[in-house]
């Protein structure tokens, strides 16, 4: 599994996993990856396998399931074998939760903190299949960057699940699945973007300091 880098060789750790839709050169993992880098953070990105096949071929494989996610995304931890952060945009930080959820302890030792850009709470439409019985088993850090008006689980929804209090949230005003902001809001894409690297940057920093 092919693994692409940014920023210093010695910077703190963070393993970051690509959505169902979008490979890891998509502009949303770019532009966080190059932020994060700007800030000190080493962030490793690669391709699930269903997604390199996307790339290599053209074909439209929906995602593999997700204990094939999980085994793929622990090779890299095992493969990099250093303390870090890992985490991704929507269904990549979904299956980093379950990874720290289902796995041995054991095989988690240099996993210090989670991190989830836009988590699928549900798939779109379907508010009654929650993907959150989990979470409660996961006891590294975990942090949660979220859109409150995003359709897979915006702010209401989500205050109602009794999730862990321990969980770290950024709520971002007005902001979708992809953090993105309406006009009217007063906000822009850019800004949340940016709001959350700098938040992403401090999480990594203090979990792995």
């Amino acid at each position: 599994m092919n693994l692409i880098f940014n920023g210093p060789e010695d910077g703190p750790l963070f393993v970051f996993a690509h959505g169902a839709g979008a490979p890891l050169t998509s502009n949303f993992m770019e532009e966080v990856s190059v932020g994060l880098a700007k800030l000190g953070i080493r962030v490793a990105r690669f391709n699930f396998n269903y997604m390199q096949q996307r790339v290599d071929t053209g074909s439209r494989r929906p995602p593999e399931r997700v204990p094939h996610l999980t085994k793929q995304f622990l090779d890299v931890i095992q493969t990099l074998n250093q303390p870090m952060v890992i985490g991704g945009k929507s269904m990549g930080g979904r299956v980093a939760t379950m990874l720290a959820a289902e796995q041995p302890t054991s095989l988690l030792v240099n996993i210090k903190g989670i991190a989830c850009l836009g988590y699928p709470f549900h798939p779109q439409g379907k508010p009654e299949k929650l993907r959150i019985e989990h979470l409660i088993n996961i006891k590294q850090p975990l942090t949660i960057i979220q859109g409150d008006r995003d359709k897979l689980g915006d702010k209401t929804e989500v205050e109602a699940y009794s999730l862990p209090a321990s969980i770290k949230w950024l709520w971002l005003e007005d902001g979708d699945h992809d953090l993105k902001p309406r006009i009217r809001s007063g906000y822009t894409h850019e800004q949340h973007i940016q709001s959350s690297i700098l938040y992403l940057a401090t999480y990594i920093k203090c979990c792995l300091g």
